[in-house]
């Protein structure tokens, strides 16, 4: 007589793009609190006023300490975040070829981002500047590849995609009017403050699409076997 097969042990999946949301939104505002705190920005409302961008609120002193902290683990969480998110369209039966590099592209931008925020020189300046504009520019790729893939999935989260679409959609036009605003008034200490706000903003709808995208995989109960390897 065989033994009654071992229960399969089930890990949910969903915490860890909530766990992104959670960490880049603490990051980013502790390191601001810090930093007004401290004098190294003023005291304002960032979303409205745009006194101080992100990277400037978490350039200087325990702020800096703080958010390179939690920020350089958070980078390997995306780049996983990203393998799994391929990993649930092929469960539904879709295949893509570039979802994962454009996300890894994002989760290293992120990396070289945090490694070198409040670093001297030009070299290292270059690297802060162009890591998060890559970081931003491939998240937001790497979503619409996702959604664009989302779409031929056999599950029922109609609601849920409309919502992920309508934060994309939003994202665009932060960079449109940014666009815009380079154009009328670049160069200006106003173009500067909107430049500052529009960042914070699409910062917000980065973790709110992580966020939805957390519950998505809530609601299709997606999970990993303890034991299952990266063949799977």
């Amino acid at each position: 007589m065989q033994p009654p097969p071992m229960p399969r042990s089930t890990i949910q999946v969903w915490p860890l793009p909530l766990a992104i949301a959670i960490t880049l939104t603490v990051a980013a505002h502790l390191a601001l609190v810090l930093s007004i705190r401290d004098g190294y920005v003023p005291a304002c409302i960032p979303y409205l006023e745009g006194c101080t961008s992100i990277s400037r609120a978490a350039r200087h002193g325990l702020g800096n300490h703080l958010f390179r902290l939690l920020v350089l683990p958070c980078a390997l969480l995306v780049g996983l975040h990203w393998w799994l998110s391929s990993r649930w369209l092929r469960l539904h039966g879709v295949r893509s070829r570039s979802l994962l590099p454009v996300g890894v592209v994002a989760a290293i931008a992120l990396a070289v981002y945090a490694t070198f925020l409040g670093s001297d020189g030009e070299a290292y300046r270059f690297l802060r500047r162009y890591g998060v504009i890559m970081f931003f520019g491939a998240s937001y790729l790497a979503q619409l590849v996702f959604l664009r893939l989302s779409a031929h999935a056999n599950v029922p989260v109609r609601a849920t995609r409309r919502a992920m679409q309508a934060t994309c959609r939003a994202m665009l036009v932060i960079g449109m009017v940014h666009v815009a605003a380079m154009a009328v008034i670049g160069g200006s200490e106003l173009q500067d403050r909107l430049e500052n706000a529009l960042e914070w903003q699409l910062g917000l709808l980065l973790v709110v699409w992580f966020g939805l995208q957390a519950w998505l995989w809530r609601i299709t109960d997606y999970a990993m076997e303890a034991n299952e390897t990266g063949n799977s």
